[in-house]
Order: structure tokens, then C-alpha cells, then sequence
């Protein structure tokens, strides 16, 4: 444990976010650097409890507990010894995971829990300046080969993780770069890219080969190679069928996210979707939705409006979602901090406008007199989800995901994992599956 009184002692900081006229007017992350002294108080808050049920709120199942008491006692190199056994990439989740398992954290049932994610952060990035986290290639070779396509981090994760066991290990990215959702669906200013090319620098020192500008086919390369791994994401965008959808300005969110990281990384996008100077409304009140909002802010927006279609959740965690379940309630996010106005209980109808939108229509969800109200706007984004991947040879399920029981798809030596198995979610389930699918591998490759 960090220390008996610790949780008494010290109360939760996390790590400051720059000022919101600074951040608004460039891309760069929004958190401050956290002091090495408040990791170490954040470590001592956990609290030694009998059954630590921040591992069971964490898909990686990380031994949390360990490695805030190595934080505490300026133990880094065995921190993130114990942060890598269970995580290929702390660094990402450090960053832009939820932290289920802070909402799990024993701690939490009558205080604020522990920092748990800055914690993780603050190791590995201490880890790499140091200088301790260096490739790690396999001593022997198997002889096998496996093709994963797709690069987010469900493919990234069990790459690293078969490169590891020994493997010859390809991947294929259909983009220009690396990274997958992580690198052109989370803004630089959550997720700066050079932490994913620092990753893959060590991936490749590791023997892993990347392929970029190229989907790869499952069945063409299971000709060629002894196992294949479908890490190709959940990528089809849920459309809202309504009238005037086919006016000009109303996009999906990735489009428009995709476009602003690529200008970001150097390229020149032509016809980009900018919110400069217009009125938007972004429809869907999740974590795409608020990535929008950061973007819109920094773009320029005269004016920006969120539309959540469900009522506005409670303050504090709702009675259905008692701990250690994942608690409803209201969230801010920093883009919400930085402007714009979030419209709940809002059902968008149609579209109007004279070949352009010019104004969205919506009622109030609930409202028995089907009263119709209207909203300026000369930008439109569809922020509420994803339907599910591509289509692909082998068979889906009822839900439009491949089938893969144990990772295993309806194809003898053709594998899947993350959004593309699961369905649409967060990334730290990406690295559980890739990981575990990897061990699903391995074994087979074993076999045969």
C-alpha cells in the first residue's frame, strides 16, 4: 500500500489544465506537466483496501495498487515494470482512457478516488525519459508468420505482443500513417501523435514490419501467412435518416476530425470542413461530440451547439449505477469548458436550408405536444456512434461485429479483435483484446 493514513492525509489532485484562452489557440495537449511530489501523494491515497476492485473496473485487469505504492516511494523503474505487464501502451490510456477504474476504486465510495490515471501518465512518461523502456525483441524465432491489419491500438497491441512470443509479425494500415483511430480520430490536443510514432520507433526496433497505404485482404493473406488478425475497427458511422440529410454541410464527425489531424501532421487537405465563422450543431452528446466541440473552438466557430437527445444526467452518481458499476452522471469535458452550449433532451427531425443547411429541426425528447423548434446553422456534424466494420469474408453477428468466439473468427486461422469484435468502444479495451487475441494466436500457432 502507499501509507495507512494516506487517504486521510491527502486529498485528490489531478493534473492542472492550461488556461482556456491559451489551449483554444493551438493543438497542443491541455494538461500540465504533474509534479513528481503530487504523484507520490496521489500513490499514498490508495488505501491497502482487501479487495481492490479498481482491478476488476480495469478491462486490462492492471495490479493498480502495485504500482501506486512504487509511485509513492520513488520506486519508477519497478512502477513501470508493473504498469507494462498488463499494458503495451500506458502512455495512450494515461491519456485519453476514462478511467473506469477510478470510478471502481474502494476509495471512492465515500471520498474522491484515486488519481489512478495521472499516476499511470506520470510513470511511463518519467519511463521514457529515463530512458528505461527500450525494445524488447524475442531471443528466439518461431518461424511463423502473422498479418494484423489495422494499426489502432487493438492491432498495435497484439503485434508487439506476437513480435514478443517470437513471431514475424506485419502490419497493414490502409492509411498513410500509423495509429489507426488514434491517430486521425483523437485531436492532438488529447492525444499528441508523437507518442504513437515513439511506440512504433520501438515496435520496429522489436522486428515488426509495417505496411502503410494498404487494407490487406484476410483471405489473400492467410495464402501467405500462418495466422491473421482483423483489428480493423468499427469505422461505418451511424447516419441519421431524416429529411434535408442530403444538404451540403452536413458531414460525419470523423470526417471532419480526420481532416483537422491530417492538417495538423503537414498535410494540405483541399475543401477542408472548417467550422471557421459558422453557426454549428453537432448531433450526439458523447466523447466524439465533445472532440468536435474542441475542434470547433479552435477552429473559430461563431457559435456552437451540442444536441444530446437523452435528459441531463444527475450531478452526483445515479441510484442505478451504484459502485462499482461505471456511475451515470453528468461529465465535463475540456472541450465543454471551453464554450459552446450542450442542448439535451433534444431530437433532431430534418434539415432545411437552400442546398446547404441553413437550420436543424428538433423537438423535445418527451414533449407529449410534438412542439417543433428550429436552429440556425451553416455546419451540421453527426457525432452518435458507429454501426459497426466493414464487411469482411468471414461472418458477423447479429450486431453487424465479426463473429469471433475466443478470438477466433467462422475462418480456420483468422482472427479478430477490439471495435471490430466487440463493437464501438474504449481504448483501453482495444489493448485487452489485442492482447489476449495475441494469446489466442500464439496457442494456435503453437498447434499447428
Amino acid at each position: 500500500m502507499g501509507k495507512a493514513t494516506g487517504f486521510l492525509e491527502y486529498e485528490r489532485e489531478t493534473p492542472a489544465r492550461r488556461p482556456v484562452g491559451e489551449r483554444v489557440n493551438d493543438w497542443f495537449e491541455i494538461y500540465r506537466e504533474f509534479p513528481a511530489e503530487k504523484v507520490r501523494a496521489q500513490g499514498a491515497r490508495c488505501m491497502d483496501c482487501g479487495i481492490p476492485f479498481c482491478h476488476a473496473g480495469c478491462p486490462l485487469n492492471n495490479a493498480i495498487p502495485d504500482w501506486n505504492e512504487l509511485a509513492h516511494r520513488d520506486r519508477w523503474r519497478d512502477a513501470i515494470r508493473a504498469l507494462h505487464a498488463t499494458n503495451n501502451f500506458p502512455e495512450f490510456t494515461g491519456r485519453i482512457c476514462p478511467a473506469p477504474c477510478e470510478a471502481a476504486c474502494v476509495l471512492g465510495i465515500h471520498a474522491k478516488p484515486v488519481a489512478i490515471k495521472a499516476i499511470e501518465c506520470s510513470i511511463v512518461d518519467r519511463a521514457f525519459e529515463q530512458g528505461w523502456i527500450r525494445p524488447e525483441p524475442a531471443l528466439k524465432k518461431s518461424g511463423k508468420r502473422v498479418a494484423v491489419i489495422g494499426s489502432g491500438p487493438a492491432g498495435l497491441a497484439a503485434a508487439q505482443q506476437l513480435a514478443r512470443a517470437g513471431h514475424a509479425v506485419t502490419v497493414f494500415e490502409k492509411n498513410d500513417r500509423l495509429g489507426g483511430l488514434l491517430r486521425y480520430g483523437i485531436p492532438d490536443f488529447k492525444l499528441e501523435k508523437r507518442w504513437i510514432d515513439r511506440r512504433i520507433e520501438q515496435m520496429r526496433a522489436e522486428g515488426v514490419a509495417f505496411l502503410t497505404n494498404q487494407a490487406g485482404s484476410a483471405s489473400a493473406l492467410r495464402r501467405e501467412f500462418d495466422a491473421v488478425l482483423l483489428a480493423i475497427g468499427a469505422e461505418v458511422p451511424r447516419d441519421l435518416k431524416i429529411p434535408g440529410r442530403d444538404l451540403q454541410g452536413i458531414h460525419f464527425a470523423m470526417e471532419f476530425l480526420t481532416q483537422q489531424n491530417r492538417v495538423n501532421a503537414g498535410d494540405a487537405v483541399e475543401n477542408q470542413i472548417l467550422a471557421t465563422g459558422k453557426r454549428v450543431v453537432i448531433i450526439g452528446g458523447g466523447d466524439t461530440g465533445a472532440d468536435c466541440l474542441g475542434t470547433c473552438h479552435r477552429q473559430k466557430a461563431a457559435s456552437v451547439h451540442q444536441f444530446e437527445i437523452m435528459p441531463p444526467p444527475p450531478a452526483d452518481r445515479a441510484d442505478s449505477t451504484p459502485w462499482p458499476l461505471w456511475p451515470l452522471q453528468l461529465r465535463a469535458e475540456s472541450s465543454h469548458e471551453e464554450g459552446g452550449v450542450r442542448q439535451w433532451s433534444t431530437t433532431t427531425t430534418r434539415f432545411s436550408g437552400d442546398g446547404s443547411v441553413r437550420r436543424v429541426h428538433y423537438v423535445r425528447t418527451g414533449d407529449s405536444s410534438g412542439a417543433e423548434f428550429a436552429m440556425e446553422a451553416d455546419l451540421v456534424l453527426l457525432a452518435i456512434g458507429f454501426a459497426g466494420p466493414e464487411r469482411t469474408a468471414v461472418r458477423h453477428d447479429a450486431r453487424g461485429n465479426i463473429a469471433a468466439e475466443n478470438y477466433h473468427t467462422s475462418e480456420p486461422g483468422i482472427f479478430a479483435a477490439g471495435d471490430a469484435r466487440r463493437g464501438q468502444s474504449l481504448v483501453v479495451w482495444a489493448i485487452a483484446e489485442g492482447r489476449q487475441a495475441a494469446s489466442a494466436i500464439n496457442e494456435f500457432l503453437l498447434q499447428h
